[in-house]
């Protein structure tokens, strides 16, 4: 689980990772013969009995670094990734962290140079609200609404869902499922662990190789398997 790709040198939620280190990171994956994929593509390998040398990438949030730096990176590794966008907040900024710094998040335009480049591009809302705390209208928009518009967007079909804050419940995942999504990810769901709530582990800037491996062999022992996956 990936952010922003840029400037660390203000990053108070621990959300950036420099070019070089995201760098030197996939150089990590394919040294030890693994290979980052979007989410959709890591799944559709595990359903088929394979996948083992497939590690699913993720980047939330849209920001507009991740053209620019994540994009040359997962080029020269020969990786994919999938790229969790706000359709709501297309040329805005992360105005949802209150200690800044403020970071610009993708235009249309960037969004559909990513996809053109292979990355899969999948919902973060349309706003980055907490689900959980949603009422029903808000809940609806920010999941079938954000699909629609990405839709179009991409003009291609969008399978993919990200709860904002990797915060979820029953209710928000119901209503990922009744969207149309084939997947949603989350961070450490706990109990709802499954295709509507998958968990990740987040890589920052301070990941080297050795805290990276024992990322690996934690993530199994501190979250739940997601069955067929």
């Amino acid at each position: 689980m990936y952010h922003s790709v840029g400037d660390c040198a203000d990053d108070p939620y621990r959300v950036t990772v420099a070019p070089d280190r995201l760098d030197a990171q996939l150089g990590w994956l394919r040294r030890r013969g693994l290979r980052g994929v979007g989410v959709a593509e890591l799944l559709a390998a595990r359903a088929r009995g394979g996948g083992r040398d497939l590690v699913g990438l993720t980047f939330d949030d849209g920001y507009a670094d991740f053209v620019e730096h994540a994009l040359p990176c997962l080029r020269r590794w020969g990786c994919g990734a999938t790229l969790f966008v706000l359709p709501g907040r297309l040329g805005g900024e992360n105005a949802w962290d209150p200690l800044g710094p403020r970071k610009p998040l993708l235009s249309a335009d960037g969004i559909r140079r990513a996809a053109a480049e292979g990355v899969e591009i999948g919902s973060h809302g349309l706003t980055h609200v907490d689900l959980t705390t949603a009422d029903d209208a808000t809940l609806t928009a920010e999941t079938t609404g954000s699909r629609t518009l990405l839709a179009e967007l991409t003009g291609g079909a969008v399978t993919g869902f990200c709860y904002p804050y990797g915060t979820v419940d029953a209710r928000a995942a119901d209503a990922v499922r009744a969207a149309g999504y084939g997947y949603a990810c989350a961070i450490d769901p706990g109990p709802l662990t499954g295709p509507y709530a998958l968990p990740r582990v987040h890589v920052g800037q301070n990941d080297t190789p050795v805290r990276l491996l024992l990322k690996t062999r934690l993530h199994r022992l501190r979250r739940r398997a997601a069955a067929g996956v």
